[in-house]
Order: structure tokens, then sequence, then C-alpha cells
């Protein structure tokens, strides 16, 4: 069966179905207006016998002597009164012989005994049958309704009452046949189905009509479809589909795949299949070129972003497309403003980089490897080259590309290994320290209790023992330390908004700032910057810079922290107004047990520099004697991992998490130094 065919039919029995579905329910709307206009005939025909009989009542009963205490001359006295008013019984007579529905009425006392009964007057003092409430038949759902009226005859009854003494008295009950009310609805179900049926015939041609009008535009749709195609063919070049071909192995396959239905529709002559065939290739097409060049652009992307020295690649009129992040080191300028905008609005004359550039572009000369110092005393290296096109007789440029070096930063890369391998050395030394001197510190403190359980009571041997316990204690603390340090630490990854990490530490040194006389003042964005770290380690971290710069100051002053992000990194700034750290110490301060300070351990910086390496990040120190210190802790925005638990050993290496459970010693692991 063809596509078109298919999609008709589908689109009239979507119709039909819906034609259906609302003809029951005016179906069951009509039903239900005809039962409940039956009830509401028959119920006014009770109150018409209920006005009757009371006015039978009161004629009858007025002349008439009896004991009201006497239920059998009460019912007596009633039945004679009703049974002797001629206009109570025209009135039931009329209503049974010219009402389409009703059997049969009947007027009972209290323990169902007919009075009246017509127009069967057998009935008479008899028991009435019991018989369903009209009510019934009103609460039963269309199908239901439908199977009672047209089934096995019944009879229903519409009641009303006559109370006495607020006591039910007499009832008059007015029976309605179910076939009289089938004879009575069949003439106009006939109608509606009638009706129906027509309209669902009616819809379904309509419907048939309308959907083939509706697919006929499809031919036309195929040729501009064909027209598309050939007008996209030129534009799959040889160096696209090798970038398909490297990125995409399997895109020949894919292609030579699609063609298959391709085949089989023109084949079958369908034009619906035709056009289908036609838009799935047109897009498998487009989905390739955009894969091909999203993965190009990815790679591009990723590699520019990794890229220590700066990047721009000019048009032919000096444009900026290319640019890649360290650009924002060199020029202060944000990556935003420098696509799109030419070299001049780019390169300041008033700087020696900007002027070194723009005589280069202007005379159309390269730059081979030119060295610099900036402004601010940075080295940097230059290279300009000019792209020309090969093909063309003269030649002409087709853009430029510019290069700068930083010649300062492999000399910080240098110091951050040479740190590094300090760091190692140390943490295997101490790792080493701790495990021989931490035993023979048990079996002293083992001993010295054998030794003064022996000495007497109030003698000076007591004294110096006490002395040599103090001191074991306070060299066990130390072993503890470096324990601690050298210990394994497994990362808890999550992302964190920073902000709040800068807040709570604030918050926890806030009554040593207190103490110190230390204001700070702190700079925090409005919106939230998340990385993927440790909260309690980087607290950690936080709170020794935190609180050494709050020491740095011993007569009070102000501590600034401020927390900002490029594209790249999030930086938690803080600056102490102090005294400044001297150039022949500053590449030292972050060596374990290194200090000043006569109450410092110096362990607090050391164990910072290692929490920032664990989450890749570093800590930069930049200090002027006499003007204070500010320290950079620099975090990557962006990080790669799924948030599992990593574990890393001294010196900043992931280790296997088993080993880490076993805690390569006898001491049990700990979840942060």
């Amino acid at each position: 069966m063809r596509l078109k065919t298919k999609l008709v039919l589908a689109i009239t029995g979507l119709v039909f179905c819906v034609v259906v579905v609302f003809s029951w329910i005016w179906l069951s709307q009509l039903l239900q207006q005809h039962i409940e206009q039956s009830w509401s005939t028959t119920d006014y025909l009770a109150h018409n016998v209920l006005f009757q009989m009371r006015g039978a009542l009161d004629n009858g009963l007025r002349d008439r002597h009896f004991d009201p205490d006497d239920p059998v001359a009460v019912r007596a006295a009633v039945a004679d009164s009703l049974r002797r008013d001629a206009g109570l019984n025209s009135l039931l007579t009329s209503i049974v012989n010219y009402s389409p529905t009703v059997l049969d009425i009947s007027i009972a006392d209290r323990q169902n005994r007919a009075i009246i009964a017509v127009p069967d007057s057998t009935l008479d003092d008899q028991v009435l049958p019991h018989r369903p409430d009209y009510s019934v038949l009103r609460r039963q759902s269309v199908v239901r309704t439908l199977r009672i009226v047209f089934g096995r005859p019944q009879v229903y009854n519409v009641s009303l009452g006559l109370d006495r003494n607020d006591q039910p008295f007499l009832t008059i009950r007015i029976g309605i046949r179910t076939t009289f009310l089938g004879s009575a609805f069949k003439p106009w179900l006939i109608e509606s189905f009638s009706f129906m049926g027509l309209a669902m015939i009616i819809s379904m041609i309509v419907a048939a009509f309308v959907a083939n009008l509706a697919l006929q535009p499809i031919e036309q749709i195929s040729e501009r479809l064909d027209t598309l195609a050939a007008q996209e063919a030129p534009a799959d070049s040889p160096a696209t589909r090798e970038a398909r071909r490297s990125i995409e192995p399997d895109l020949p396959q894919g292609g030579a795949l699609a063609e298959v239905p391709e085949r089989e529709s023109r084949r079958s002559g369908d034009a619906v299949a035709q056009v289908s065939g036609k838009i799935e290739r047109l897009g498998q097409r487009i989905r390739n070129v955009e894969e091909v060049f999203s993965a190009l652009r990815e790679n591009l992307d990723q590699i520019l972003s990794n890229l220590q020295d700066g990047v721009m690649l000019f048009t032919r009129d000096a444009r900026a497309v290319l640019v890649s992040s360290a650009c924002e080191r060199f020029l202060n300028i944000g990556r935003e403003r420098i696509f799109g905008a030419e070299v001049r609005e780019i390169f300041d004359r008033s700087t020696r980089l900007g002027r070194l550039v723009r005589d280069a572009f202007e005379g159309g000369m390269s730059i081979v490897q030119e060295e610099v110092t900036t402004e601010t005393g940075r080295r940097v290296e230059v290279s300009l080259d000019f792209i020309h096109d090969a093909q063309s007789r003269d030649r002409h440029s087709l853009g430029a590309l510019l290069t700068i070096h930083d010649l300062e930063s492999v000399q910080e890369i240098e110091t951050e290994l040479e740190v590094s391998r300090r760091m190692a050395s140390i943490g295997r030394l101490t790792a080493g320290v701790g495990h021989e001197v931490k035993n023979p510190i048990n079996a002293i403190v083992v001993h010295l209790e054998l030794l003064r359980n022996k000495v007497q009571v109030g003698g000076d041997a007591l004294r110096h023992l006490d002395i040599i316990q103090s001191e074991i204690r306070r060299l066990d603390r130390v072993v503890q330390t470096l324990v601690d340090f050298s210990r394994p630490v497994e990362l808890q990854l999550k992302d964190q908004d920073l902000r709040a990490i800068v807040s709570g530490v604030l918050m926890l040194a806030s009554a040593d700032f207190q103490t110190r006389g230390v204001a700070v003042e702190s700079d925090l964005p409005s919106r939230p910057v998340v990385c993927r770290v440790d909260a309690d380690l980087l607290e950690q971290a936080l709170l020794n810079v935190v609180l050494n710069g709050a020491q740095a100051m011993a007569s009070g002053g102000l501590l600034e922290v401020r927390l900002t992000e490029d594209t790249r990194w999030a930086y938690i700034r803080v600056r102490d107004h102090g005294e400044g750290i001297a150039d022949e110490i500053r590449s030292r301060i972050f060596d374990l047990y290194f200090t000043t300070k006569k109450e410092g351990s110096g362990i607090g910086l050391a164990m910072t520099y290692r929490i920032l390496q664990m989450h890749h990040g570093q800590i930069d120190v930049e200090s002027k004697t006499g003007s204070g210190t500010t320290f950079v802790l620099r975090l990557p925005l962006i990080s790669a991992g799924s948030g599992q638990r990593v574990v890393l050993d001294a010196t900043g290496h992931a280790i296997p998490s088993e080993l880490a459970r076993q805690g390569g010693e006898t001491q049990p692991e700990r979840s942060g130094p």
C-alpha cells in the first residue's frame, strides 16, 4: 500500500473516530433528555392526582363521623371517599388511557395495600407488588438504559406521598412500562442513528477528499527538493569529504545505505515516500556537515583554551576572527571585544606592543620572534606572519597570524615544578620519619607509666616524670602532624558555589578578626561561581590564608577578600595591609615547617599549596615590603570527572582507592589532613 494511501486512510479514520465520539455524546445527551422529560411528565401527572385526591378527601370526610384514632375506621372512610369521587376516578382513567408510557395508577395506604387501582380494580384492598423506582433508570448509562428500555419488559414506579401528622399516609404510584418507553423512544432513536450514520459517511468522504487535496503539493515539494539537492551538491567539496572521513569513518557506509530507500521509493512511484527519502538524505547531509564543523570547532576551541600563548587570526581587512584565551591576559581586553575588531581598535600606539604590531600591519612586514618588554615589566616574544594566496599572481594577502609568547611563563612553570619536587620530597621524608618515630614514642609512653607507678608520690623524680610526659605528648603531636601531612587524602568532589565557601570561612574567622582588630572587606559576584571541589579541604586552605593575612597585621587593619572569574578560572584574592614578605624568603613560604612567627608551625601555607594542587589549581603570592601581601587562589571553573571519589598521595598523585582504604600503614584512614 502506498504511503499516500496510508496517510489518507489515517486522516479519514481519525475524522471518523472524532465523529463517532461526538455522535455518541450527542446520543447520550438526547437519551438522557427524553428520560428526564418522561419522568417530568409523569411527576406532573402525580401532582395533579395528589391535588385531586386532597379535594376528594376534603369533600368525602367533611360530614362523615368516625373514630380518628381507629386506623381501620380511618382507612374505610378514606377508601370510601376516594372511590366515590367521580372527578378523581375520571382523572385516573384518562391518564391511563391517554398517556403513552403509563401502565397503571394506584393509591395505596401505609401498608402498601391498594385503595384505588386503575385499570385493574381487582387489586383493591390487595397488597401491591414491589417495583423499582423510576430514579434508578435515570442514573443508568446510555448502554444500560437502552438495554432496559428495549430488553425484558419491566415496570418502574413514579411515587408521590401524602403525609398525616408527619407520618406517611397515602402514596400515589404511577407505573411506567419499559415497552411503552421503547415505543415512545423508537422514532427519534431511528432518526438519530440515521443522522449519525449519514454524518459519519459524509465526514469520511470529506476527510478523504481534503486529505488527498492537501497531499497534492507533494509533487511540487519533491521538485524543489531535487533543485535544492542539486545546489547543495557542489558544497560537498573534496576537502569537506576528507575532513568528514577523518572524523566519522563510518559516514561513507551510511551514505551508501541511504541510497537504498531512494531507489526503492523511485521504483514504487510513491510521491510521499520519495519526498520523505529526499528530506531524510538532506537532513543526513546537514547533520554530517554540522558534526564535522562542530568537531573541528570543539577541537580548535580546546586547543586555543589550553594555549599559554596568545594567538590571533586576522582577515584580509585586519579584523580578528580567531582569538585564544591567553590574549586577554596580554591585552587586558575581553575576548568579546576583540572578536570582529580591527587592529587599530585592539592595539594602542601608546604601548610598546601596540606600536610594534600596528607598524607591522601598516607596513605589511612580518615579525620574527621579536622580544618586547611591556609597561608592566612582562617580557613577551611577538611573531607576525602574513598569509598569501599562492595560486594568485599578485600573491595578495588573505590575512595574518599573530602569536604572543610569554617568556616569563616558562620561568613560572619551572618554579612550580621545583616547588612540587620539594613538596614530594618532604612528603616522602615526613612519611618515613612519622613511621619510624611513632613506634618508639609509644614504647616510651608505656615504660614511662610503668616507671611512674614505681616512684614514690611527692618526690622530685615524679615532677621530672611529669615534665618528660608533657614533652613526649608535644613530640607526639608533632609526629602526628607529619603523619597527617603525608597520609593519602580522599577528595569528595562536588559542584560548589565558591561564594558560599568564602562567606563560611569569613564567618568562621570573624572571632579572630575581632580579637585582632581586623576589618574585612569582601567583594563577591552576584551570580554563582561554581567549581568542582572538596568543600572541607578548600575551606581549610582558604582559612589558612585568611588567618595568615590577619596575623600579618599586628596592629589591626583592613583585610580584602575578592572573588572573580574569567572564562576558565575562578580567583580568590586575599590582600592584607601588613609589613609584607621579604624577597629573600618569599620563595620558601610554602615549604613545610618554614615560618617567621614565634607561635607558627609552618604547616598552614604548605597544606594550602598541597590542597590547591589536588584541585588542579594554583596559589600565587604578590608582596611588597611595607605595602602588604596578596595571595591569589586559582581554581578551574570546569573540571573533568563525574564526582567520584579521588584519592591522592602526599605528592598530589592519584593512587588506587583499594590501597587508600588499606591506609598503606597501620594507622586508620582519614578523609582529610
